[in-house]
């Protein structure tokens, strides 16, 4: 296909492995800034396994940008009241449904510039906790 599909694969396999590991160490800043610094050499690392230097950096920027941008996920659900190991399944899941989705031609781009494009909007939603049934009591 050419080196533009192995560099939109890279990217979004990056994306995908910094998906999955924020979802298992992102919930407090420093697992946060673990994960992305783990998924952007996880995600170089894949890219130099896979070819050379372009698809070594699209790797890179895949990891960085899919951990930075679950972690706002990851951080938002953990303030609501989720657990830690259903938000690590769910955001697991869902990154290895990234990782899938990478090997469909022009995906990775897509899901490079989607992702953190999602994480910023959700940003300015946030609510603080979820009431639940303590909004009757009173």
């Amino acid at each position: 296909m050419g080196s533009w599909y192995t560099i939109g694969l890279c990217l979004g396999l990056g994306v995908g492995l910094g998906v999955i590991l924020s979802g298992l160490l992102g919930v407090n800043a420093v697992g946060a800034g673990i994960a992305v610094i783990v998924g952007a050499a996880a995600g170089a690392a894949l890219g130099y396994v896979v070819e050379g230097t372009p698809e070594t950096i699209a790797g890179a920027v895949g990891g960085l940008l899919g951990a930075l941008s679950a972690a706002v996920v990851v951080r938002g659900g953990m303030r609501r009241g989720a657990t830690r190991m259903g938000v690590a399944a769910y955001v697991g899941a869902a990154g290895l449904l990234v990782c899938l989705l990478a090997f469909v031609p022009i995906a990775g781009y897509v899901l490079a510039v989607a992702f953190p494009v999602l994480a910023l909007r959700m940003r300015g939603r946030e609510a603080e906790r979820f009431a639940g049934l303590r909004t009757l009591a009173k």
